[in-house]
C-alpha cells in the first residue's frame, strides 16, 4: 500500500490527512469512516457548521466515468444524478449490483473525482475527503493491534485531539453501540457484528455532518445483520445524523429510511424516489406491517423493470 493511498483512506475516515509519521506506521489503514432534484416530499474547529438555508447534501447533474488506462475504454458509472438531502434525513440508494451505487457514494465521500457536476455538503463544495463526512464500509477493517477504545479514537488521534479528551468523547459512543465492558478487547476477540459496531462508533465520534454507509451489514449473517439494523435504528433515533446509505437489501432500505432512491442499471440514473411514510420510532415489528410489505414489493418491481426483467430472485427482498 502506498503512502498516498493510506493518506486517502485516512482522509475518508477523519476528514483530514494524517501526519506523515502516522502514515508511515499505519499499514492496513482502515477505510473510513468513506441527483437532478426530484424530492417528493463535539465538532472540530476546522469543520464549517451546517447552514440552515441550504440542504445538508446537494448533488447536481453528477456524472462519473472511469477510463481503462491500458485500452482507453471509458465506462460511465453515474449519469446525470441529482439529489438533495435535508439535515437529519436518512436516505438510502438501491439498485442492481454494478449499477453505480458505490461510485456515487464514493464521489460524495470525495474519494472519486466526478467527470462533471457538483456536490456540496452544508454549502461547501466537495473536492476531496473532509471532516464533514465519514464513511462506514462493508468490512470493519479495524487496526488489529489497537483495542476497541483505541480503534474508536483513531480519527481523533489523527486530528491531534489530546488522549484524555478523546477518551471522554468516546465514552457516550461505547454505550451507544453497546460495547461498554469491551473497551480493552482487541478486534480478533470480537464477533463480526461487534467489529462493525466499533467501525460505526469510530465514524460517529468524529461528529460528521454526513454519515455515509456503503452496505455496512452485507458481510454479516442474516441474524446479526437484523440485529445491527435494529441497533442503527436506535442510534439514528438518538443522534439524528444525516445519513446516505447504499444497500442491495430492499427491506433494510425500507426499515431504516425516510426516502429510498432507486437507481437504474448502469449507468446509474434515478428512476424513482419513494417516501417511506412508516411512523418513527420504528422497531423490527414494522416488517410485518402490510404497508412495509407493499413498499418492498414496489421497489423490487421498479428495479426488475429497469433491468429489463434481468433481475431475478437473487436480488434480496
Amino acid at each position: 500500500m502506498t503512502e498516498a493511498f493510506v493518506g486517502d483512506l485516512g482522509e475518508a475516515l477523519v476528514g483530514s490527512a494524517p501526519p506523515a509519521s502516522a502514515r508511515k506506521r499505519v499499514l492496513p489503514s482502515p477505510p473510513a469512516a468513506v441527483a437532478r432534484d426530484r424530492t417528493e416530499t463535539a465538532s472540530c474547529p476546522e469543520r464549517p457548521a451546517a447552514k440552515a438555508d441550504v440542504p445538508l447534501l446537494e448533488v447536481k447533474d453528477l456524472f462519473v466515468t472511469y477510463e481503462n488506462q491500458k485500452t482507453g475504454e471509458r465506462t460511465e458509472a453515474v449519469s446525470g444524478v441529482g439529489l438533495r438531502v435535508a439535515p437529519g434525513e436518512f436516505v438510502t440508494v438501491v439498485g442492481l449490483s454494478g449499477c453505480g451505487k458505490s461510485s456515487f457514494l464514493s464521489a460524495v465521500a470525495g474519494l472519486t473525482k466526478p467527470s462533471s457536476g457538483s456536490i456540496t455538503v452544508a454549502g461547501e463544495r466537495v473536492t476531496k475527503p473532509g471532516p464533514d463526512r465519514a464513511v462506514v464500509f462493508q468490512k470493519a477493517t479495524l487496526l488489529p493491534w489497537r483495542t476497541v477504545l483505541d480503534n474508536i479514537t483513531y480519527g481523533l488521534d489523527l486530528r491531534g485531539v489530546p488522549k484524555k479528551e478523546a477518551k471522554r468523547k468516546v465514552e457516550k459512543y461505547l454505550d451507544l453501540v453497546q460495547l461498554r465492558g469491551f473497551e480493552h478487547f482487541h478486534p480478533g476477540a470480537l464477533s463480526g457484528g461487534m467489529q462493525q459496531r466499533v467501525n460505526l462508533a469510530r465514524a460517529l465520534v468524529t461528529d460528521p455532518h454526513l454519515l455515509l454507509l456503503d452496505e455496512p451489514f452485507a458481510a454479516l449473517d442474516a441474524i446479526t445483520r437484523e440485529a445491527m439494523q435494529n441497533e442503527l435504528l436506535s442510534i439514528w433515533d438518538q443522534t439524528r445524523k444525516t445519513v446516505l446509505m447504499v444497500t442491495h437489501q430492499i427491506d433494510e432500505a425500507v426499515l431504516l429510511s425516510d426516502r429510498v432512491i432507486v437507481f437504474s442499471n448502469r449507468p446509474a440514473r434515478i428512476i424513482a424516489e419513494i417516501k417511506i411514510g412508516l411512523p418513527r420510532p420504528r422497531t423490527a415489528e414494522v416488517r410485518y406491517n402490510a404497508a412495509f410489505d407493499e413498499l418492498v414489493k414496489n421497489i423490487f418491481s421498479l428495479i426488475h423493470k429497469s433491468a429489463g426483467n434481468k433481475a431475478g430472485w437473487f436480488y434480496e427482498v
